[in-house]
């Protein structure tokens, strides 16, 4: 099967499904066209994800296509951002149609449901690596940024935290049970926050993905920002799956250290905290405040290092 055989066949279908009016021009030129309105911001970030460090060799191909594209859509969620569309750079050792059909079925799905459409890219041959450019808008000047904390804000998290870390044992379970297939589901199909992070904007005064582990991730917003922050660590969401699995105080290593949960951390003010929706407020929990000077306090245990390096370690 020939390069453009394979794009036909595989991805072409991907371009057009959520129609987003402002992508003019999609896959089949030499660029695609997208227009960004008057008053509005385009907000983009790329992900490169290799076989070996970012999934394991052999990786279900239907899993990978929906955690490629989660994966980059969860930095549209830390902005704030509204999906819009996506590229996508694929370098395959061959062009096997069985891996590219499954493949091709959960990046569609994961397309559909965080409305991102694909808008181009390319396909060469080489070892497995995906490479996702997403695009999303915000109102000028609203994008949620890392820079904006300030003293007396809450430090937030959404969800229930090491889930995906904890899945990292069971990969290869081969009748994994309840408790295994809740962390397995968490690192196989991750959820990106695009619509908590819509409905922060103009209440978060800092935001980010969890990719790298809480401790690591908060810590980048308070580098950012030029603050510390004290976490209540019995707060902290720990999930009830990776209880019963590790025991408590695992899981709660794993809800401070591990990362691939794709939740959110945010800081607001507590003014604004308080006018938010209700149904907005029940998905994060408060787990300390921001506070003078630098670091974090109140954990046993502090990343010095700061979370997953690519060119070094925890």
């Amino acid at each position: 099967m020939g390069e453009f055989e394979l794009i036909r066949r595989y991805f072409s279908p991907l371009a057009g499904q959520s129609r987003a009016a402002s992508l003019v021009l999609g896959p089949g030129d030499d660029c695609a066209i997208e227009r960004v309105g008057p008053g509005n911001d385009l907000v983009f970030s790329v992900d490169t994800l290799v076989e070996g460090v970012h999934f394991p060799a052999g990786y279900n191909p239907e899993h990978l296509g929906w955690r490629a594209l989660a994966v980059a859509a969860s930095d549209l969620a830390a902005m704030g951002a509204q999906p819009v569309c996506f590229t996508l750079a694929l370098t395959l050792p061959e062009a096997s149609p069985q891996w590219l059909d499954r493949f091709s079925r959960g990046l569609a799905r994961a397309s559909r449901a965080f409305g991102l459409e694909l808008a181009g890219g390319d396909t060469t041959r080489g070892p497995l690596t995906l490479t996702l450019q997403v695009h999303g808008e915000v109102p000028a000047g609203g994008a949620i940024l890392r820079s904006g904390a300030t003293v007396g804000d809450y430090v937030c998290v959404s969800g229930a935290l090491g889930e995906a870390g904890a899945a990292l044992d069971y990969l290869d379970t081969a009748s994994p049970s309840s408790d295994q297939l809740t962390v397995l589901k968490r690192y196989h199909s991750p959820v990106p926050r695009l619509e908590l992070g819509i409905a922060l904007q103009g209440v978060a005064s800092a935001a980010i993905d969890i990719s790298d582990g809480l401790l690591a991730d908060l810590g980048h917003i308070l580098e950012a920002s030029a603050v510390g922050a004290e976490l209540d660590s019995q707060a902290v969401p720990v999930s009830s799956a990776v209880s019963r699995l590790k025991g408590r105080e695992e899981a709660l290593r794993l809800a401070l250290e591990a990362g691939d949960d794709y939740e959110l951390c945010v800081t607001t003010p507590p003014a604004l905290w308080e006018g938010l929706p209700e149904s907005v407020r029940t998905q994060l929990s408060i787990i300390g405040k921001v506070v003078a000077g630098s670091g974090i306090q109140g954990v046993d245990r502090v990343l010095v290092a700061g979370g997953y390096d690519h060119f070094g370690s925890k």
